[in-house]
């Protein structure tokens, strides 16, 4: 018996399907998904946004680590300085450049775009499931 192709309608769903998983790859939902829906480890689109979402992730709690660090070790000469509230705002700045890339990825994702996150994207490359 000779295989049916998908309607137009499938290949839309399966598509928007794709779309969506890429864009919650950034969320850790996105990952989950791909590895959990057979659907998903097919999808090369879905692959490439569910590796550039776990580079994020790693990056994310590493940056996190090491700006606290840094900053708790700073923040107990400047105290007795009064330069603490300059540096409170240079944390708070500094807290958001994860945000900027989660929302590079969601904008890349949802225009269909495989495009690397700027600097730790190369390392999603590397990646192999």
């Amino acid at each position: 018996m000779a295989k049916k192709s998908k309607s137009k309608e499938a290949q839309q769903n399966d598509a928007n399907n794709e779309k969506l998983c890429a864009i919650l790859s950034y969320l850790l939902i996105g990952i989950i998904w791909y590895f959990a829906d057979e659907k998903m480890k097919k999808s090369s689109f879905a692959k490439f946004h569910a590796k550039q979402g776990l580079v994020l992730i790693i990056a994310e709690i590493l940056y996190s680590l090491v700006l606290g660090i840094i900053f708790s070790i700073l923040f107990v000469p400047l105290m007795f300085g009064g330069m603490i509230f300059g540096l409170v705002g240079v944390y708070r700045i500094l807290q958001i450049i994860p945000l900027i890339f989660l929302i590079i990825g969601i904008i890349n994702a949802a225009n269909d775009k495989e495009k690397e996150l700027p600097i730790i994207g190369k390392f999603a490359n590397k990646l192999t499931f």
